[in-house]
């Protein structure tokens, strides 16, 4: 984070560097602007004169020039011009026109944002960006608009847009609401049941992990000190000059990645605050408009508070943190994957636990990986994880520890596909197994990979090199072991014996037991077993930084092609429970503070990724039945009449859907060693 200082002239700079240590340099005695004039073309040698902050002198506003300049920016072709019957305002020489409530006012046919006509995109003027006009291009059937506009959840086989997201082109029109609140005839709102970050944690006085817990995250490990009363350079939405002009903001609350902002000179007037994600495209430095040459004009409703408003900023600024003036380059370098399309890879197989399969990376979004089962030949039968899941690994890993394999029918590599780098993937700790180590019959409590609310009474049934372990949950096993599942020996969803009780978790006892409440130094004596040595356990527990309350957005393990918008619960060393917003407790999750299945609020909005809103009561009801009923289906595994293997279970499905597999299942940060609560069922 920068501190803003003035230059040798008593300004900001433009392309000066900044201030390093902070200090503040006192303000000369005059401010020398506009003091370069450009010599240019006698048609403009009378060119308005442009101060530091990209203000012009007389009226703030923008010149002939600017405004040419700014429109360029906003599309390819020509603008047009504005009709001869809007009103024509003149100032010291220079004449603009402003549009008039409705006239020069237009709605983006693909988001519903309403803006000034001449800086929509293409010559129909029937979007509001290249973004909106080639979504909807690619989404031309008009229940499928609708659907992502009124934020329902995807069908199954839904594909998750790869398009700049609402929530900034909502605030912008809540803006413009509220510039019409003094007309006598408002526009009525665009009715959308879309869900809003902003508006939920405003209304619900919610707050949200920072960017800093998530290390995964882009911006995760150089966010800096962004925190409230930093200032940058904004779109002026208040105003309505037909260019794109820009205003000096202050962030009043942070949430994730994004911001809920102040124009400067409001004071404690809120009417106007809105939230954007600050690591979008139009959020910059103070500095960047007077580098860029763009015009910096205060909003239209407080424009008559002052009359020299160059030195209402001067004394504003001076002093004030703004962003980094390469924040905008980290963001986009942070948002660099390694991993491409075309690329294979091991990943486990989602109809059996035990085994994994070649997949193909089918598309990267946000890191995270759509991964198509090589066999598959409609590209249907995929698979989502993000690129640091321990559940995907390189080609030969299977071999190489001795976990079990599905052989391809295909015996030869398709054109064009790859294997992925060996160094690409998360690293494990390495663990010295020559000395005292886990054996097969070892008793431990582990966290179901098909049930991820219960930690259950488990049994190491296989010990694999490098430190990777096969464990069975007790009473529940597959005669087969077609449902044992892959956890590291350093791996935060495995605990000792008694670590449930110690925490005041209740433990899942084995189906069918029937010595209630259960007691491990029974169970043990009557099954001849040991428990495994509480010293090879991993006991590392991170700063992680989360707090009970705090909002995020998470993968659902159980469906892992959706994010969906969660909340924190409880904390219990490094592990945390994972409530989603709308939905019963019984699909909490339990999932490791360093997973890479959690992302701060906006990383959605950031990454093109589709959000799945809080289920309302209605959807609670009607989905039960659906979606969300595989949930029950599975948890009942542990918690109903009978134990179904993932392929029993997948043929019982009604709606013949494959079933998916929980990024738990091998995760060694998804499920961390923290403890929890879990609501025993009657």
């Amino acid at each position: 984070m920068k501190r803003l200082k003035k230059n040798s002239r008593g300004l900001w700079p433009g392309k000066e560097k900044w201030n390093c240590q902070g200090e503040k340099i006192k303000q000369k005695e005059k401010d020398h602007i506009g003091e370069q004039q450009k010599t240019e073309h006698s048609t403009h040698s009378e060119r308005k004169r442009r101060d530091s902050f990209g203000m012009f002198d007389g009226y703030d506003s923008c010149s002939e020039d600017t405004s040419s300049s700014s429109s360029s920016d906003e599309s390819e072709e020509e603008v047009a011009p504005l009709p001869s019957s809007l009103p024509i305002i003149k100032n010291n020489g220079q004449v603009y026109t402003y549009p008039d409530g409705k006239s020069g006012m237009a709605t983006c046919e693909m988001c519903g944002m309403v803006g000034v006509r001449d800086a929509f995109y293409s010559k129909t003027k029937r979007f509001c960006s290249v973004s909106c006009s080639r979504s909807y291009s690619s989404n031309s059937k008009k229940a499928s608009i609708l659907a992502r506009l009124q934020g329902k959840p995807p069908t199954k086989k839904a594909k998750v847009l790869q398009k700049q997201p609402l929530v900034a082109k909502l605030a912008a029109y809540a803006q413009y609401q509220a510039t019409l609140q003094s007309q006598a005839k408002t526009k009525s709102a665009v009715s959308l049941e879309g869900f809003s970050w902003g508006n939920y944690i405003n209304s619900n006085s919610f707050i949200a992990a920072p960017v800093t817990c998530f290390k995964h995250a882009p911006m995760g490990t150089c966010w800096g000190d962004i925190s409230e009363n930093v200032r940058v350079e904004v779109p002026n939405t208040d105003c309505s000059l037909p260019t794109k002009v820009f205003w000096i903001a202050g962030i009043v609350k942070l949430a994730g990645y994004n911001a809920l902002l102040r124009y400067e000179g409001f004071e404690s007037d809120s009417s106007l605050d809105f939230w954007c994600n600050i690591c979008g495209s139009d959020i910059h430095p103070v500095g960047w408009c007077a580098a860029s040459g763009k015009p910096l004009v205060p909003p239209r409703t407080i424009q008559h508070k002052y009359t020299n408003w160059k030195a209402f900023l001067v004394k504003r600024l001076t002093g004030a943190k703004t962003l980094p003036p390469d924040f905008s380059q980290k963001v986009s370098e942070s948002m660099q994957y390694p991993f491409k399309p075309s690329m294979r890879v091991e990943v486990v197989d989602k109809t059996h636990l035990c085994r994994t399969r070649v997949a193909i990376v089918e598309s990267v979004i946000g890191g995270r990986l759509r991964l198509v089962y090589e066999e598959s030949e409609d590209k249907t039968d995929d698979f989502w994880c993000h690129m640091y899941s321990p559940l995907i690994h390189h080609i030969g890993w299977s071999r190489s520890i001795g976990h079990r394999f599905k052989r391809s029918d295909i015996t030869k590599k398709q054109d064009g596909h790859f294997d992925t780098p060996p160094h690409l993937f998360a690293k494990v700790k390495e663990v010295d197994q020559s000395g005292e180590w886990y054996k097969e019959g070892m008793k431990l409590e582990a966290i179901d990979p098909l049930n991820l609310s219960a930690i259950c009474v488990a049994t190491i049934r296989k010990v694999l090199a490098d430190g990777f372990l096969m464990i069975g949950i007790d009473g529940s096993e597959a005669a087969d072991g077609s449902d044992w599942f892959c956890y590291h020996a350093t791996s935060p969803s495995i605990f000792p014996v008694g670590f449930c009780e110690i925490n005041m978790i209740e433990l899942t006892p084995p189906r069918g037991y029937t010595k209630l409440p259960f007691k491990w130094f029974d169970y043990l004596r009557e099954t001849g077993s040991i428990a495994a040595p509480v010293k090879l356990f991993n006991k590392d527990v991170p700063n992680h930084g989360f707090r009970v309350g705090m909002k995020l957005e998470a993968v659902d393990l159980m469906e892992p092609r959706l994010v969906c918008v969660a909340t924190v619960t409880r904390i219990i060393h490094r592990l945390l429970r994972i409530h989603f917003d709308g939905w019963e407790e019984e699909y909490d999750q339990w999932v490791d503070c360093e997973s890479p299945d959690l992302y701060p609020v906006g990383w959605c909005q950031l990454t093109g990724y589709q959000l799945q809103p809080p289920a309302p009561q209605t959807s609670r009801e009607s989905q039960s039945g659906s979606s969300k009923q595989k949930k029950k289906a599975k948890s009942q595994q542990y918690k109903g009449h009978k134990k179904m293997t993932p392929l029993q279970l997948k043929e019982e499905l009604l709606d013949g859907e494959e079933y998916s597999f929980l990024q738990g299942a091998s995760d060694q940060e998804s499920n961390g060693s923290a403890n929890y609560y879990i609501k025993q069922e009657p």
